[in-house]
């Protein structure tokens, strides 16, 4: 990067800036929920309070170190400009990939979201607090012509824009996914509760969620209702009630069998993507054949959540939103993509 900035220093600005996000004094953390909330009412203080322990975690010194010590990351003599769009579904969803782009020593283009640009703008001001230099190294833009390349996350129509704007510069484009989750039926109640926060944390507007569940025999739909009774909080944000309103109605309508449990509707459906504030759910007979299902619909999947018995490689049961530095969105190594740019 800049003389005087080191990789050990950029890696120490972001252990900095874990310090910080956790030791966030109160007045300053509810000034922050309070702007980000008036520019998206799905940014509650439990969304928020759930996207920066998150990144406090991610930010930790062993946690960095862990990710960062297989990469050979040195000094850019000539850095690339690496154009980010970011998305705005969860806060600070971004952040991410802004900070493989400053450890690789590369410079960040920014395009925030509309969604998140409270969030984001802050967490790039607390940056350029802790290490004045990096300010030659963040530029937040609306255009992003005349990028060395881009990572961009997105709807599946979006990501079809940018591919053709973007594809024929090195990129990494990201289009929807979404999780799923596998009962055996034998959880407990306590594994049930976690999987509640897999589903509503962020009312399920995250890539992370869990918006579909495997299940061995429907007598354990009830089972699984009745414990996430516990999350109806979620139906007091009026974005969730109206969908929860909007697709219960459309289902009565139709006459289409659902359970509910008065703020979550389960449906079955072959399908991935359930609508805000329903979950799908499948029922399997043989795990082989249903992991073989998975791993073919992979490229439309995040993360499996399961106990590891069931399905290798599971993201423990409340686990499904705190993934780690090295858990990368689409297994695509960021890291890697953007060290062999130079």
């Amino acid at each position: 990067m800049s003389q005087g900035l080191s990789p050990a220093r950029r890696i120490q600005v972001f252990a900095e800036l874990g310090t910080l996000i956790k030791n966030l004094d109160v007045e300053e953390k509810e000034h922050l929920f309070r702007r980000a909330h008036n520019q998206n009412s799905w940014f509650t203080p439990v969304s928020m309070e759930a996207a920066l322990a998150g990144l406090s975690v991610m930010l930790s010194e062993e946690n960095l170190s862990k990710w960062l010590e297989s990469y050979d990351l040195r000094e850019q003599a000539f850095p690339k400009k690496v154009g980010i769009l970011m998305a705005g579904n969860i806060p600070g969803v971004g952040f991410h990939d802004l900070m493989c782009v400053l450890l690789s020593g590369h410079i960040a283009v920014v395009k925030l979201s509309s969604s998140d640009s409270v969030v984001s703008k802050w967490l790039i001001s607390q940056l350029i607090l802790l290490e004045p230099l990096l300010e030659d190294f963040v530029q937040i833009q609306e255009m992003l012509k005349g990028m060395d390349a881009y990572i961009a996350t997105g709807s599946d129509n979006s990501a079809r824009y940018f591919h053709y704007y973007f594809g024929k510069y090195p990129s990494i484009i990201r289009a929807n996914r979404t999780s799923v989750a596998v009962l055996s039926g034998e959880e407990s109640d306590a594994e049930l509760e976690a999987l509640g926060k897999d589903v509503f944390l962020y009312f399920g507007l995250g890539c992370r969620n869990v918006s579909k569940v495997y299940v061995k025999s429907e007598d354990q739909l009830q089972r699984v209702l009745a414990v996430l009774e516990k999350f109806d909080w979620v139906a007091q944000n009026h974005k969730y009630l109206n969908n929860y309103e909007y697709n219960k109605s459309i289902y009565l309508v139709n006459g289409d069998p659902h359970l509910d449990n008065g703020f979550l509707i389960m449906k079955q459906s072959q399908e991935l993507v359930s609508p805000i504030a329903v979950l799908f759910y499948e029922v399997y007979d043989d795990l082989a054949a249903l992991r073989q299902q998975l791993i073919a619909a992979e490229a439309k999947i995040q993360c499996v959540v399961s106990r590891p018995e069931m399905i290798a490689d599971a993201v423990a049961f409340g686990q499904a939103q705190s993934p780690m530095p090295w858990d990368y969105a689409d297994r695509v190594d960021t890291m890697g993509f953007l060290l062999d740019l130079a």
